[in-house]
């Protein structure tokens, strides 16, 4: 193989096999302190794809950042051939207050492509499609759920793509979901530039779960074994199962507010009519039974002590696709 051309991000050149962190600065804070947002570059001296591992598109799913962080400790990063790039923190205003939204009170994920002269989050959404993603060719991007809502490991992708396909298998999480792009995503806007991503959903928001953190690690590795690019230094691990696709899914909503006591366990298939969980009243007189409404996999579990009549307490499988 020959060596690679010469990568210009942001104005930065990075050479074939050299390493180089990029700050992108895009706004200040309000006291007038400088953001910046690392973006870390290995290159290969090998011509080869370039991958993309980004995180805390949210501000508070802090268990991605701890996914990228770890492939940068343990040097999984470092490409047998191409480039590989990390972000770890996209939304670094959100991280820094613990919220999942930016300071214009927008999500970020809902306002790609974004606009040069728009609001704070959609020119941060403008910026990463114009400087970052034209230099892609896979991307894989790490998300939590949201709240108390508590993820199975597991990998997102979009109906009837074959390639995608192919890369979820590859990557083996124990669920995989077909799931729409939803407008405004940043899923969506790298799909139609040509981007291949998988998006990996685990754990929840303000929490670091370490089951959920080498789930991710090692499907990464075979991911990028898969595109010969995984550090001959490491090993992919051989799954013990294959993965289980979800074609259709419900969330079961909370008929009654209370006290919550959860009484099953993320990943587990349930029959219909099985015990999931008990809302109690806080003064010991009332106790309401939650039960499975249908058989299926429970892929989401709400944490949350407390819960309001409808909200989503269990996700789980409604329809599940058969192995060819």
């Amino acid at each position: 193989m020959t060596a690679s051309k010469p990568l210009v991000i942001l104005k930065e050149t990075i050479l074939a096999g050299e390493s180089k962190t990029i700050n992108m600065e895009i706004a200040k804070l309000h006291t007038m302190n400088k953001l910046k947002i690392p973006i870390i570059v290995e290159r290969s001296k090998l011509d080869g794809p370039t991958v993309l591992f980004t995180a805390c598109l949210h501000g508070d799913e802090i268990n991605g950042t701890e996914i990228v962080r770890q492939l940068i400790v343990q040097k999984i990063n470092k490409p047998k051939r191409g480039t590989i790039i990390c972000i770890p923190i996209i939304n670094i205003f959100g991280f820094i207050n613990k919220t999942r939204e930016f300071p214009d009170g927008r999500d970020l994920n809902r306002v790609f492509p974004g606009s040069k002269n728009g609001s704070l989050a959609s020119r941060f959404a403008y910026y990463i499609l114009k400087d970052i993603i034209p230099h892609v060719d896979y991307a894989i991007d790490f998300h939590a759920g949201g709240a108390s809502r508590f993820n199975a490991p597991q990998i997102r992708i979009v109906p009837e793509n074959p390639e995608l396909k192919k890369l979820s298998d590859v990557f083996n999480a124990p669920f995989t979901l077909y799931s729409k792009n939803i407008s405004g995503s940043f899923r969506n806007s790298c799909d139609k530039l040509g981007v291949k991503m998988l998006l990996f959903e685990g754990g929840k928001s303000l929490d670091l779960n370490l089951q959920i953190t080498e789930e991710a690690i090692a499907g990464t590795k075979r991911f990028l074994q898969h595109l010969d690019m995984l550090n001959p230094r490491k090993k992919a691990s051989v799954p013990k199962s294959k993965s289980i696709y979800i074609e259709k899914s419900n969330w079961v909503r909370a008929k009654y507010s209370g006290m919550f006591h959860g009484l099953t366990t993320i990943g587990k298939f349930v029959k219909k009519g099985e015990l999931l969980a008990t809302i109690s009243d806080p003064y010991g007189k009332v106790e309401h039974k939650m039960k499975a409404p249908h058989d299926g996999y429970v892929i989401n579990v709400n944490d949350a002590p407390i819960v309001y009549q409808g909200d989503a307490i269990f996700h789980i499988s409604t329809q599940l696709e058969l192995e060819s």
